[in-house]
């Protein structure tokens, strides 16, 4: 068996032959990592689009969902996240049957706060509520594992294509400390 004695040379040449760049990319901006993008970009589907907060990084695509963010926090173990799934033209259920599946997500969340509101010419549903968040694993959104001190901020739009949902869930003082976030990305919404 031959010994390898120059293992950073034999990375080299391995991301060389690769064709994989570790530098900046031409006009010497650094690149990002395809699965990460953070700032104020603007995201859209179903015929709507939304500003994405600076603070919140993008996580890699990830099956069933339109984009997910990282919520931070001041404690690196105390990370949210907001997702946002848009499943097709009359798709995924009405607004009622999303909200009381929600809220179906946590144990003594107590009485959700519910409102609606017009963004532009968007109709808006909203709820917001707190306890024991039961998380959601695989298609069929079996449950697991129960989450204490957990809150949800759900906004529910009406697009010209059918139903947008985002969904913050996390820690409540991570959830609280990005409130504003998710407010001002549901007041972002617009036909563009």
């Amino acid at each position: 068996m031959a010994q390898i004695t120059n293992v950073p040379a034999l990375l080299i040449s391995i991301l060389l032959l690769s064709g994989i760049s570790c530098g900046p990319k031409e006009g010497g901006a650094p690149r990002q990592p395809p699965s990460l993008t953070q700032g104020s970009a603007t995201q859209s589907v179903a015929g709507v689009q939304w500003k994405v907060p600076a603070r919140w990084t993008t996580q890699a695509p990830r099956q069933m969902r339109v984009a997910t963010y990282s919520i931070p926090s001041e404690r690196s173990d105390e990370v949210g996240e907001c997702a946002v799934f848009y499943f097709g033209a009359g798709q995924g259920g009405d607004v009622e049957a999303n909200m009381q599946r929600w809220i179906g997500q946590f144990e003594d969340a107590g009485q959700p706060k519910r409102s609606a509101r017009k963004v532009g010419d968007l109709n808006v549903s909203e709820i917001d509520l707190s306890g024991t968040y039961r998380t959601s694993t695989g298609p069929m959104m079996a449950a697991g594992e129960k989450k204490e001190g957990y809150r949800l901020l759900g906004a529910i739009v009406e697009a010209p294509q059918g139903l947008v949902f985002f969904k913050l869930t996390g820690p409540a003082t991570t959830v609280a400390s990005s409130e504003s976030d998710f407010n001002s990305l549901v007041e972002s919404l617009e036909v563009p």
